[in-house]
């Protein structure tokens, strides 16, 4: 299924069917301020297992996942005063963030560190999804062959007949860039469209 959203004026409607897809267990092409992404309900293995499958990664390489805003994060991630003052000056925004994770994420989704990547991207539609749901949605490129798409119906073939794509136009890729806060020790693990001088600076 296709749905075309206005990214500046979303309909509740096309929002609550996306939401019900994820909810169903499918996957969803949902677009984000970087790229768009596939994902679905970080909640249900089977979802999981099949991007594995689509990203062709061994499954002990962990995705990140998408909250609605801080205080979703503080659900999901263990965040010291340090690590908060950083969430709130550069989110929403193309950054993932990698913090200890809490109780309440799923394994599959935690590095052998016990850490997640957790984004909040600067996208109304992909903000209104995560809200509705009312829990993160799995974070990963969508790609073929290891390219990422501009036009996410090129990932129609790999989403299923019961899967979803919200096309929101072109968004051409540059991943997000990723800094680990662990230990409130600010390192730039890969440079993307995020400036991130500001914590080369505090290395």
């Amino acid at each position: 299924m296709i749905i075309e959203i206005d990214p500046e004026r979303p309909r509740p409607r096309d929002i609550n069917r996306v939401v019900s897809a994820i909810k169903a267990g499918e996957l969803v092409v949902y677009p984000t301020d970087t790229c768009y992404g596939i994902g679905g309900d970080i909640f249900n293995k089977n979802t999981i297992s099949r991007i594995y499958q689509i990203k062709r990664v061994p499954k002990n390489t962990p995705f990140s996942f998408v909250c609605h805003d801080l205080s979703d994060i503080s659900v999901y991630a263990r965040v010291s005063d340090f690590a908060y003052r950083i969430l709130k000056r550069y989110l929403p925004g193309p950054y993932t963030f990698v913090l200890k994770g809490s109780k309440h994420v799923p394994k599959m989704m935690l590095t052998k560190r016990k850490t997640a990547g957790i984004r909040i991207p600067d996208h109304n539609v992909c903000l209104e999804i995560t809200e509705a749901l009312g829990r993160p949605v799995i974070s990963a490129s969508a790609s073929i062959d290891d390219e990422i798409v501009e036009d996410p119906r090129d990932m129609a073939s790999l989403v299923g007949k019961n899967g979803v794509i919200v096309d929101c136009g072109v968004i051409p890729p540059l991943p997000s860039s990723v800094i680990s806060l662990v230990d409130d020790m600010p390192e730039v693990l890969r440079e993307g469209r995020g400036d991130v001088s500001f914590f080369r600076e505090m290395a």
